[in-house]
């Protein structure tokens, strides 16, 4: 079990971020493993993304280039591959085809006007929201950017659930789709929201109430592009992966700023 354990952990980093883990085994084992321990990854992608966000506030630069480094350094962790997944489901979906023809799209190495679009927005509404958050103190950016990341890594735990089928039969997404037991995913998604909620009980109890929405709000988004993707594609890929991904992030932090 140990060992499963360090595999899943290199699993885990090795696939959804650039730190310098070595994956050791890619089997069904080790990816089911590996999308457990998924919110373990955003935890640290958080956390990173928080602290240079931190520093540049409290060096006097202001809430806007806080919220910029605080949306960049998740993008450079994993090479702008969620984004690209994003952009790459944008222009499936845009594309109105058949599912075939949609995921010929998505495998093109360009982006289309529907990805460069989505791109624009969600980045744009990731440095409006840490803005606003930044600029109520660097407490509320530090959680915001550590909560979003951890709720849009388990998005992906929830996703490589039994029952969600792979769209191809190669590819990231077909090693990872069906993986994981539903009861397995319900629990790791019961203790990451309570997590949320504890990070967000620093600010007061109200914070946690309002960290734990945020966090479903984001996984409710995600649940909710899933079954598009699925219906549209026929299953899920690494693409897909990346958009759920960007769509947790996007709306838990838009859920901070409500209310």
């Amino acid at each position: 079990m140990t060992s499963l354990n360090s595999h899943g952990l290199r699993f885990a980093f090795g696939t959804l971020t650039v730190l310098p883990v070595r994956v050791s085994r890619w089997d069904r084992e080790a990816a089911r493993a590996g999308m457990l321990c998924a919110p373990l990854a955003g935890l640290v992608v958080g956390l990173l993304a928080a602290v240079p966000g931190v520093l540049f506030l409290l060096a006097g630069s202001g809430p806007l280039p806080a919220a910029v480094v605080s949306a960049a350094v998740p993008a450079a962790l994993t090479r702008g591959l969620h984004l690209d997944g994003l952009a790459d489901t944008a222009d499936g979906l845009g594309s109105a085809k058949p599912a075939e023809d949609a995921l010929r799209i998505m495998k093109q190495s360009d982006i289309g006007p529907f990805g460069v679009i989505t791109l624009l927005f969600v980045l744009l509404a990731q440095v409006a929201v840490l803005f606003e958050l930044y600029g109520q103190g660097w407490a509320h950016g530090a959680l915001g950017a550590v909560v979003a990341a951890v709720t849009a890594r388990l998005a992906l735990t929830l996703a490589a659930r039994r029952g969600v089928p792979p769209a191809r039969p190669e590819g990231l997404g077909a090693a990872v789709a069906g993986t994981v037991a539903p009861r397995t995913a319900l629990a790791v998604a019961v203790v990451a929201v309570a997590g949320c909620a504890g990070a967000g009980a620093l600010l007061g109890g109200y914070g946690a109430v309002h960290h734990a929405l945020a966090a479903l709000a984001g996984l409710g988004a995600a649940h909710l592009m899933l079954r598009h993707c699925v219906r549209r594609f026929g299953g899920v890929t690494g693409d897909v992966f990346g958009a759920l991904e960007e769509t947790a992030v996007t709306v838990a932090l838009m859920a901070l700023v409500l209310g």
